[in-house]
């Protein structure tokens, strides 16, 4: 199994089993709209120190899964950060290994950690459009966003 992700043949699987997935559903095979999200998860004392952070704001030490999605909730990326490393420090790695993993990809909504000076240089460099979106002001508890839940369903 790790040669054959090591040789890319697990991503090609993926990708070509996505491509037939979205033609079924009437879309073309390749994803151009994205949404993105972390999630913190614990990690065991048995990972190195190296390899996993304590999160401040969800109080939890381990690591950040940044997880990529196409419109439909299919994935398309996965990167692993320690979860101290906030999710605008990543996000210049993450749209970076986007754009390679999948050039087609024109637009990417993103909660607002993901927003700041990483929105223009990733329309500058990258091509990609970053669209922030944030919760109401004046809301309280879990709000479903608009573009978002379809992460937000796959990190549940």
């Amino acid at each position: 199994m790790a040669r054959w992700a090591a040789a890319g043949i697990i991503g090609r699987i993926r990708d070509h089993l996505a491509g037939r997935i979205r033609r079924d559903l009437g879309k073309g095979p390749l994803a151009v709209a994205t949404v993105i999200d972390s999630q913190s998860v614990k990690a065991a004392e048995t990972v190195s120190k190296a390899t996993r952070g304590y999160d401040a704001g969800k109080k939890i030490n381990g690591r950040k899964r940044h997880l990529v999605v196409d419109a439909r909730g299919l994935p398309l990326m996965v990167m692993v950060t320690p979860a101290d490393l906030h999710d605008a420090a990543a996000a210049k790695e993450v749209f970076f290994r986007l754009r390679l993993m999948h050039p087609e990809i024109t637009i990417v909504w993103a909660d607002s950690a993901y927003a700041g000076e990483i929105i223009g240089r990733a329309k500058q460099h990258l091509n990609l459009t970053i669209k922030p979106s944030s919760r109401p002001k004046d809301a309280s508890g879990f709000i479903v966003l608009p573009r978002r839940w379809v992460v937000e369903r796959w990190l549940a």
